[in-house]
């Protein structure tokens, strides 16, 4: 299985961290090992002092496909989720101003907090998806499927030029503006519309 995270699909976040505007899809991969287990908290990890919270729609993939023509894209999913993508963003930092590769910033074990729902998509508009992450009670991040760069489809077709997708790949499609530290004692709360779909308490 493999976890494919879409990176700045938002441009206000794009925006927030300084980030050029990307023209195609910019993804990179977690590890199988970064899903957090359902009901487990969030530990921070002690080689980082900035873990910062990003959420993420998620698209589950349950059909086998390469080189997939965007018309044919929506033959390829039926769920839609919702997730935290956990960041070492002093990591990440670090290494991007050397010039490296950052996934240990982003693939560490726990880095992906994945919802126990997944809602069928034919009961969503997959261009009007609103969603929103709570931390502590306040909402800290809200964004909406029609403000993505690349839609679920264009992903979905871009991404199997360079991967084959199997049944239970996950994307996370790009997080919207409002990211921030996670702090021991937060308890952060993820919404579909007004759907609660998941909640972890960091330690």
């Amino acid at each position: 299985m493999k976890i494919i995270c879409i990176g700045r699909n938002y441009v206000n976040h794009a925006i927030e961290l300084g980030n050029e505007i990307p023209k195609e899809p910019l993804f990179f991969l977690k590890a199988e090992t970064a899903i957090q287990p359902k009901g487990h908290p969030f530990f921070i990890p002690d080689f980082s002092n900035e873990i910062h919270y990003e959420v993420e729609l998620v698209v589950k993939i349950d059909k086998i496909g390469k080189n997939i023509e965007e018309k044919f894209s929506h033959k390829y999913y039926n769920e839609i989720g919702l997730g935290i993508d956990f960041t070492a963003r002093d990591i990440q930092e670090e290494c991007q101003a050397k010039g490296m590769p950052w996934e240990k910033a982003k693939g560490f074990d726990g880095a992906a907090q994945i919802s126990r729902l997944f809602i069928n998509k034919s009961e969503l508009d997959l261009n009007d998806i609103s969603f929103l992450l709570e931390k502590n009670g306040e909402q800290v991040q809200i964004g909406n499927s029609k403000d993505m760069l690349f839609s679920f489809d264009k992903i979905i077709a871009y991404i199997s030029k360079f991967y084959t997708l199997k049944i239970g790949d996950l994307f996370f499609t790009g997080t919207p503006a409002g990211v921030g530290k996670v702090e021991k004692g937060d308890m952060l709360k993820g919404f579909i519309g007004e759907k609660e779909m998941f909640k972890v308490v960091v330690k």
